[in-house]
């Protein structure tokens, strides 16, 4: 599972062999939340707005980057 970024101590990841939809895993701490991709959207779990804030001005800015990761490590799930 590699890690897509550090943003201060909140680590991105996209983990190969996931599931669908199309999401990645924000872990702050004991906190983890798992964000689809497309939307910028709760899947389930959170971590705590000041952090959440941080990922999604990131994520927001590298969504195509982010789906080409997910679509490189999950080859075989259809969108």
């Amino acid at each position: 599972m590699p890690c897509i970024k550090v943003i201060d101590a909140i680590k991105l990841y996209i983990y190969a062999r996931d599931h669908n939809p199309p999401h990645f895993h924000a872990i702050y701490a004991e906190y983890e939340e798992l964000i689809i991709i497309d939307s910028l959207e709760t899947y389930i779990g959170a971590i705590p707005k000041r952090q959440r804030r941080k990922v999604i001005n990131w994520a927001s800015q590298h969504q195509a980057f982010m789906m080409a990761r997910w679509n490189e490590l999950n080859p075989n799930l259809n969108r």
